[in-house]
This record gives C-alpha cells, sequence and structure tokens, in this order.
C-alpha cells in the first residue's frame, strides 16, 4: 500500500509544527508529508509590536521556513491560488498540481488596508514588518499631541496586542518625556475595551490609572488623512497619529475557490477541527471560523490535536484528541509588568496579578520560540 500522501497548505506557527510533528509520529511508509507555503521565511508576528516602540530587531523575528522543519518533510515554496476538493488537489500560483490524501488548511489571515477608506493613507499599524518599521520612524518623529489607537474590524489576530501596544506606548512616551504634552485614546467597537470581560475588567483599571482615554462603540468607517479625523457612527476623533489595526480576511485561495464565508473564514468542527462537510480535510489557526482568538497559541495546540487525528486515521484507529478551544498568552501591561490568559471553551481566563515575574518569562518565551514552538517541542 502506498503512503498517505498528506498536504499542508500555509507555514507559520500551525502548519510548520503539524508538519514536524507528523513526520515524528509516522514512518515514511505511512505518510508522506507535503508543506505548501508561499513565505520562505517563518516570521514570529508578534515581535512586531516590539519593533515599534522597542527598537526590536527584525532580524531576530525570522527564519528560513525550510530550516525548521525536519529534513523528512517536503518543502514546497509556491503559493496556493486553487482549492479543488472534489478531485483531492490545489493548484499553485506556477501552474503546479498538488494532489493529496488528506489536506490541512492553515492558510492564516491577511490585512485588508483597503476596506476603511483613507486607512492606507492616514495610519500606521504593527501588523507587518513594513508597519511596524513604518510606525517606528512615525513614533521617533512624534513630538506631541494625540494618538489614536484603533480596530479597523473583528475578528483579527493576537487580540490583546492592541492594549500591549497602548500601555507600551505610553512607557515609550515616558521615557522620552512627551507624556505630558501627549493624550493616549484607545477605542473599541464593543462596549469595553476586551472581548473578555475578565481581561477587559483588569484592563481598564490599567489604562485608568494611567489616564489613557477609552471610546467605546467606536465602529472605524473611514480616515480622512487631510483633516485627520477617524469617522464612526458615533462620532469623529481628530488625530495627530493614529495607530489603527486593519481589518483581516482569509487567505484569497479561500475565498478564490469559494471553500469559505464571505470572508474567507472556513467553517471548522469546534471539536475535531475537521473541515464541516468534507471527509479528512482539517483547518487550523487564523483560517478557521471557530469563534476564539486567532493566535499563535491557538494553531499550536490545534496543531497537536490535528496531528494526533491523522496518526490515528492512518493507522486505521479511532481518534480520540478533541480541541478544548485551549489559548495561551501573555498580556504586557507596561511599567514592567504582565499577566498571563489561559482558557478555552468552558473556561474563562481568570489573570494573576500583574507582576515582572510574568513580562520577563515573556521576553524569555520570545527568545526561545525557535527552540520550543517549530519544531514541537512543547
Amino acid at each position: 500500500m502506498k503512503p498517505y500522501r498528506i498536504l499542508i497548505v500555509g507555514g507559520g506557527v500551525g502548519g510548520t509544527l503539524l508538519a514536524n510533528l507528523l513526520v515524528r509520529r509516522l514512518r515514511p511508509e505511512e505518510a508522506q508529508v507535503t508543506l505548501l507555503s508561499r513565505d520562505g521565511e517563518h516570521v514570529y508576528q508578534p515581535g512586531w509590536l516590539y519593533v515599534a516602540v522597542e527598537d526590536e530587531e527584525e532580524t531576530e523575528l525570522s527564519r528560513p521556513e525550510k530550516e525548521l522543519l525536519r529534513q523528512e518533510v517536503f518543502f514546497l515554496h509556491d503559493e496556493a491560488e486553487r482549492f479543488d476538493l472534489d478531485r483531492r488537489q490545489v493548484w499553485t500560483h506556477s501552474g503546479e498540481r498538488v494532489p493529496y490524501d488528506m489536506l490541512v488548511i492553515a492558510t492564516g489571515s491577511r490585512l485588508d488596508l483597503d476596506r476603511i477608506p483613507g486607512l492606507r493613507e492616514g495610519a500606521h499599524h504593527f501588523y507587518s514588518a513594513v508597519g511596524a518599521r513604518n510606525l517606528q520612524h512615525a513614533l521617533r518623529a512624534f513630538r506631541g499631541g494625540r494618538i489614536v489607537i484603533g480596530i479597523g474590524g473583528m475578528p483579527f489576530k493576537c487580540p490583546v496586542a492592541p492594549l500591549e501596544f497602548t500601555f507600551l506606548l505610553d512607557d515609550y512616551l515616558r521615557r522620552r518625556n512627551l507624556r505630558q504634552q501627549s493624550e493616549i485614546v484607545y477605542t473599541f467597537p464593543i462596549g469595553r475595551c476586551f472581548p473578555i470581560e475578565s481581561v477587559a475588567e483588569l484592563a481598564q483599571r490599567y489604562l485608568d490609572e494611567r489616564a489613557i482615554r477609552t471610546e467605546f462603540f467606536f465602529d472605524i468607517d473611514g480616515i480622512d488623512p487631510e483633516r485627520r479625523r477617524i469617522s464612526s457612527l458615533v462620532g469623529e476623533l481628530e488625530y495627530d497619529l493614529a495607530v489603527i489595526i486593519p481589518p483581516h480576511r482569509g487567505a484569497e485561495a479561500i475565498i478564490a475557490s469559494q471553500i469559505g464565508d464571505e470572508e474567507g473564514w472556513i467553517p471548522t468542527d469546534r471539536y475535531t477541527l475537521q473541515m464541516e462537510g468534507v471527509e479528512q480535510v482539517w483547518v487550523i489557526g487564523d483560517a478557521t471560523n471557530i469563534p476564539i482568538s486567532k493566535a499563535g497559541s491557538t494553531a499550536h495546540y490545534q496543531a497537536h490535536v490535528v496531528a494526533e487525528r491523522i496518526t490515528a486515521f492512518v493507522r486505521d484507529q479511532e481518534p480520540e484528541a478533541h480541541y478544548d478551544g485551549h489559548v495561551q498568552c501573555f498580556l504586557e501591561l507596561g511599567e514592567g509588568k504582565a499577566t498571563l490568559l489561559d482558557f478555552n471553551y468552558e473556561m474563562p481566563p481568570s489573570p494573576p496579578r500583574p507582576s515582572r515575574f510574568y513580562h520577563i518569562a515573556k521576553k524569555l518565551f520570545n527568545r526561545a520560540y525557535w527552540y520550543l514552538i517549530p519544531p514541537g517541542r512543547i
């Protein structure tokens, strides 16, 4: 019997980790694992935050994707253009047809900078390497005024990042003796500063203590770069510097292949991570429509579940692994303090008291990521 052809589309946290887990679990005669990824570089995206406000070196945030993969993984550096689930094949940008027996879609999310009029021209962000670098330059040139931080649409990846940026920005301005001549305004599209109530309560206390103004139900619908105004249904805000999290959508190939919803998110069983209505296709990370954080740790925990379920399928065993919605991330609160958010579908986060311990733990994890996560050591 020929080995099963397992195709993973998309690198990053989920795709790279899953590929390494599968070749560790399955023998070559059982399965051939291929990772199809458009990016030759694997990027640690949470680090972009620190490029903007702490002058983190970009070179520390990426590694060649192939170097992170075990040698048993076949790496195909190309971009998926169309999924043909009926014929079990994926067409690539170069025109290659890649067949499979089992498919895992880990195509992540992309920024849609043109969805909000004026966003591209009138605001900065830190959700890409270029965006973080440009924001770094803008902050260096800033001499005081109003900085508005806002959300361009939900869902977006790394949901705690806007709060973290806000607190670290406060630190940054204080270091430069600019805080007294600056106003920080944090806006959010719903009635509190974070979707999860326990996190919102904690963060709001720190926002108030740091004299950071908050505006809620502020659903951004346009930016006027000339007048320097951000508009929403509840009114307008003038700004001197705007930092807006861009709207996110699923991969273009998902939309073009009509296998997701209109935003490009794929209907996915929240426990098995199988694509709804399609056999032997799984979805992990940002690509799913599961209403849970689009974060690296989400893809991390999901990859372990899918690796176990695929292994069981290959060996004709009953799969036992289920994804319980586990997400874990640090939340920077400025002044050298952080806390930890650890939760799942059934258990909301109960953040421990912020301390320097969690701040140091996050810094250490940022450095240790390359040695822990992609190889599957944890």
